[in-house]
């Protein structure tokens, strides 16, 4: 990855923080604590993969520049309210998410359901307002709302919570993530995409492909990482699967195949966009940040 991605990451992370900081509720609005603990979950800390692929895709296609802010902000308040949710007791139970306290650990529980339910409604209200074409809107919206729903995220999360202590195969635990990680950066990517123009078929097939190959290749590192990394460094607790027995890459299939697994991800991700020639090398630098990523 080259010096000039580096600095349009760190560009657009900026942007999106500055964006957030000024699109969800303020701490002196009514009820004060509800924002202020809604801006501590959303702000200030993650590494916006969701809306760099929503950026790099707008890219292809010179989507304008507020729209493309909406949506990037949008998708990052839904991924926002899915951790506040799963970190709570009655899902994964984790107190370390980003580095510091989960939501719940430093409010309490009926306050982090409360953060989720309002990020969650913020996103629409923030994808749904703005300049822009209606109709292209209205398509967007239903698109983030399919991605995050029982077809998509919450699907996934349904399914990750029924199969602990199960061993899953490939192609279920494929399906799996698919709906509960990969399902959300599907999204980012058309999102950005959409935000330019309506996508044509061979568009449409190839940022699918695309975000297939990166939405598996997310899940697979993870699950890598959070057998070889430590606390500090993933900003989570680490070992957390192994240690609640849920079904991974890495239970399945070793630790080297699923390192050589994600590099091949990588590489369709590479293929998948060749179509769009030279313009595409934004994505083709967050597929090798989702797959060489060390947190």
């Amino acid at each position: 990855m080259s010096q000039a991605f580096h600095t349009w990451m760190k560009n657009k992370q900026l942007e999106c923080e500055i964006a957030l900081a000024n699109l969800l509720p303020q701490i002196t609005v009514l009820p004060e604590r509800l924002h202020e603990a809604m801006r501590y979950a959303a702000m200030d800390g993650g590494k916006r993969v969701r809306p760099l692929l929503v950026f790099a895709a707008g890219h292809l296609f010179n989507a304008p520049a507020d729209m493309l802010l909406r949506a990037a902000c949008a998708v990052e308040l839904i991924h926002a309210y899915s951790l506040v949710h799963d970190d709570m007791p009655c899902m994964d139970d984790d107190a370390l998410r980003r580095g510091k306290p989960t939501v719940h650990i430093k409010y309490d529980e009926a306050t982090a359901l409360l953060v989720g339910d309002a990020l969650q409604a913020q996103a629409f209200q923030v994808l749904s307002e703005g300049d822009g074409d209606a109709v292209a809107k209205l398509s967007m919206v239903r698109l983030l709302a399919q991605a995050s729903g029982s077809v998509g995220m919450c699907g996934g999360q349904a399914i990750d919570l029924a199969s602990v202590g199960l061993a899953l195969d490939r192609i279920q635990l494929e399906q799996m993530h698919r709906l509960k990680t990969g399902a959300l950066l599907r999204a980012s990517v058309l999102l950005g995409a959409m935000s330019g123009k309506k996508l044509d078929e061979k568009e449409l097939q190839a940022l699918d492909a695309y975000a297939a190959a990166i939405g598996l290749a997310f899940q697979v590192v993870d699950d890598v990482l959070d057998a070889t990394a430590d606390s500090a460094t993933l900003g989570k607790t680490a070992g957390k699967d192994a240690a609640d027995n849920k079904p991974t890459y890495v239970s399945l299939l070793g630790l080297s195949a699923s390192k050589q697994l994600a590099e091949q991800l990588r590489c369709d991700a590479h293929d998948a966009v060749e179509v769009f020639g030279n313009q595409a090398q934004l994505l083709r630098d967050l597929a090798d940040l989702v797959v060489q990523r060390q947190a």
